[in-house]
């Protein structure tokens, strides 16, 4: 019977996307993949698409009123109080307009999904799972991903994936998916749940595969060491280890909480690999997205010398410019307080093999794609700009703590302000601060920071939706250079980096103090 349903929902899909226009930039599938058509989902993962830039498909409502809230966390940390060090999932939107929602559902481990009406807030279905966390500091994000509009992925046990058809119902058909074979972890369950666990974003590409990072402590049936996974559509399974990547037997790991990141033409992967360690150094590498062979990779250095970091806390993930250039973040070197702690948005030619010019905060935060249209102000040449967080965190090097989110060109050059060492980095276009005080004797001028590490985009209205740790969420107005509409969420707290999205009927979302607001007109 669940066969014969999935086979319905997938017939019924097929019509839809035979109806709507080919998707250029669709590769052919292969055996096993599902059909590969356009679909208009508003937001299938980590920062909205598979190459993570969080350009919205719709426009977003006025920041008026809350029209719903749900707890993104039932058992958080602290009473309300002290920083919230939890990098918590994206929510997901159908075109539908069902809102999935990571919830955290112990003190320091387990969760589920929950999904809502996005335009009412009423509850349409709960997903348990069996997923536990790998080893961590800030616990990191459980982060499921929709395929092809129709499948939501999901994280589960011993490196293994559930997957949940119709998203739209309250009921539909399930699966359960290990990448290295289901007959294998059904008769080896209790070591492999304890030694595999999956550690980063799923990411779903245009042909219904998902890819994923996981780790692996200790031996195991299953012969796996740390690396990175594929399954189709059809539940095939494809893994290679983070070591073949590179070659460099120290970059044994896939960095903590790193999204896969899909080319252009959906024939590549790119991702992070890192020594284990809590600040580890490590490249970038790009593989076929097909048989996940290793491609090219590059060290991931500091523009002034040296290994650029990589933190197990960063939830930074590689983004894919719409020329083909990569954009991924890393702290500076020593680690962590002779850039203030702000890192570098490193910056890669598709191959690999040019490093261009970094932008001057990278370490926690993803690049946005913001369209040079939407800049009014802006005279100069590039097709498109960047926005990234921009704090400047007080008590770290020579920190103000005057914290700012910045559009930057990537290809044009100035001289970083932040570092006594001099070095060429992208342009500031446009920057804006933070609005709310958070002085001290030291740093009477310092406000909050921003908290966010993916920035909703909107080249229609010409804005971002942008999030801060004082509990408000603000419209950035491009034109005006302004923090055009607000709306205050919570009173504000000190926390981990948390995503924006806007949703089909173009309801914003935020998270703010371990709670997802769905705000709008």
């Amino acid at each position: 019977m669940t066969a014969f349903l999935t086979l319905l929902a997938l017939t019924a899909y097929a019509q839809v996307a035979n109806d709507s226009p080919r998707d250029p930039h669709c590769i052919v599938p292969l055996v096993g993949s599902a059909p590969c058509h356009s679909i208009d989902t508003p937001w299938s993962g980590y920062a909205h698409d598979p190459q993570h830039t969080a350009v919205s498909a719709n426009q977003p409502q006025n920041l008026h009123s809350i029209h719903w809230q749900t707890p993104v966390d039932v058992n958080p940390p602290g009473g309300g109080q002290g920083g919230l060090l939890i990098h918590y999932g994206s929510p997901l939107v159908t075109a539908g307009n069902t809102v999935i929602v990571p919830v955290k559902t112990g003190a320091t481990d387990g969760f589920q999904l929950q999904a809502f009406n996005g335009a009412t807030g009423s509850p349409l279905f709960t997903l348990p799972t069996d997923y536990s966390l790998p080893p961590h500091a800030w616990i990191p994000p459980y982060a499921p991903a929709l395929s092809l509009g129709s499948r939501l992925y999901y994280a589960g046990a011993g490196g293994t994936i559930y997957y949940r058809d119709l998203p739209d119902s309250p009921t539909g058909p399930t699966g359960h998916v290990a990448f290295y074979g289901m007959d294998l972890y059904n008769g080896n369950q209790s070591v492999l749940n304890s030694t595999v666990h999956i550690s980063t974003p799923l990411t779903a590409d245009r042909a219904g595969n998902v890819f994923f990072g996981f780790t692996v402590d200790g031996s195991n049936p299953a012969g796996l060491v740390s690396g990175i996974a594929r399954v189709t559509f059809s539940g095939a399974g494809t893994w290679v280890s983070a070591v073949s990547l590179t070659g460099d037997g120290s970059a044994n790991q896939i960095a903590l909480n790193c999204a896969p990141a899909l080319s252009n033409d959906q024939r590549g992967v790119y991702i992070a690999v890192s020594t284990d360690a809590a600040y580890g150094t490590g490249y970038l590498v790009s593989m076929n997205a097909t048989t996940l062979a290793p491609i090219a990779h590059i060290q991931l250095l500091d523009p002034r010398g040296g290994p650029g970091t990589i933190s197990t806390d960063s939830s930074a993930t590689p983004m894919i410019g719409p020329d083909g250039d990569v954009y991924y973040g890393v702290l500076e070197s020593p680690c962590c307080s002779s850039h203030n702690a702000r890192g570098w948005m490193l910056h890669f030619d598709s191959t690999l093999t040019q490093t261009k010019t970094p932008g001057s905060f990278g370490w926690d935060d993803t690049a946005s794609v913001v369209p040079s249209s939407a800049v009014p102000s802006y005279t100069g040449t590039s097709t498109y700009l960047i926005l990234t967080k921009y704090n400047n965190y007080a008590n770290s090097g020579t920190g103000d703590g005057i914290n700012k989110v910045a559009i930057l060109d990537p290809f044009s050059t100035m001289q970083d302000a932040y570092s006594s060492t001099p070095v060429n980095v992208m342009t500031e276009v446009i920057t804006v601060t933070g609005v709310t005080p958070n002085p001290s004797p030291a740093f009477p001028h310092a406000v909050r920071e921003w908290c966010v590490n993916t920035v909703a985009i909107d080249p229609r209205t010409k804005s971002a939706i942008v999030n801060s740790e004082d509990g408000v969420t603000y419209r950035w107005d491009f034109t005006t250079n302004t923090l055009s509409q607000s709306l205050r969420l919570t009173s504000g707290r000190g926390e981990a980096y948390t995503p924006t999205v806007i949703g089909s009927d173009g309801t914003v979302y935020a998270i703010n103090d371990a709670i997802l607001f769905a705000i709008g007109n």
